[in-house]
């Protein structure tokens, strides 16, 4: 297990850089005013003025500081130390006020302390995390009594399917349930620019929805919804069609699977 997270860990220090240059992160627009959060996750998490956000796996930060131009009062964590310095640099640029913590998910009660009004995940990150409910109760950990938990992500039915550069259909190869040995993957550049050079291969973990159910629910938590959508707010296979902006679903609109899932869920105890 160390082997696969510390490769992990390299390989997200390799993406950090290139993600910060290229086109789909679009960090010059950031800079501008744009915000990087889309309309699914404004309108379901809804106002954060003057709320505590933890932005748990924030990457460099550009939605931990979206939040906070909102209102919020933010802290985000990743254990990538470069994207953490990246994070850190662009908040003190633009005048942000927020705290990044380089820490994994699991090691951060260790090192950060205090509760949150609101727990907030986006999409590309189940994927990396080998113990779900270990997760789950890291979340529980930090939200204060009615506190909300919010996710937004590639739903887990997607990862069932060949996803190469080559690919042009959906053509299942995984299995949709859990397994403690991760899915290698080969480099093939970033997600943010498939051009890049990148050294280290990539161990990834499945959890089916009703695991990520089911952890959460175990972790003291009430689920409040689960939306489940046709579109995902990026290029999940390489022959999606962008069909309005940020909204990416398979060709000519067909609706065979869902693409990407959210959930809200409230700690009452």
């Amino acid at each position: 297990m160390k082997k696969y997270l510390k490769t992990n860990l390299a390989l997200w220090n390799e993406w950090a850089p290139i993600n910060a240059n290229s086109k789909f992160y679009d960090v010059e627009g950031f800079k501008a005013g744009r915000c990087t959060l889309h309309s699914t996750e404004l309108e379901e998490l809804g106002d954060v003025s003057g709320k505590s956000l933890l932005h748990l796996q924030c990457h460099f930060g550009m939605d931990t500081m979206s939040w906070a131009r909102l209102g919020a009062k933010v802290t985000g964590v990743d254990f990538s130390e470069k994207a953490i310095k990246l994070a850190k640099s662009l908040s003190q640029e633009l005048n942000i006020k927020a705290k990044f913590i380089c820490s994994d998910v699991y090691s951060l009660p260790k090192v950060l302390s205090g509760k949150f009004d609101i727990v907030f995940t986006s999409i590309g990150v189940l994927p990396w995390l080998p113990d779900i409910q270990k997760w789950a109760d890291v979340i529980s950990h930090f939200l204060k009594p009615k506190g909300i938990f919010y996710i937004i992500e590639g739903h887990p039915i997607i990862h069932i399917f060949e996803n190469e550069s080559y690919t042009k259909k959906l053509k299942m190869c995984h299995t949709y349930f859990y397994s403690p040995v991760p899915t290698k993957y080969e480099p093939d550049g970033s997600y943010a620019d498939r051009t890049a050079k990148v050294v280290n291969p990539s161990y990834e973990w499945t959890h089916s929805l009703g695991d990520i159910i089911n952890a959460l629910i175990s972790a003291g938590l009430r689920i409040e919804f689960v939306h489940e959508f046709p579109f995902c707010h990026y290029d999940a296979f390489p022959f999606l069609e962008e069909t309005e902006p940020g909204k990416w679903r398979l060709p000519h609109n067909q609706e065979f699977i869902p693409l990407m899932f959210s959930l809200k869920a409230k700690k009452y105890v």
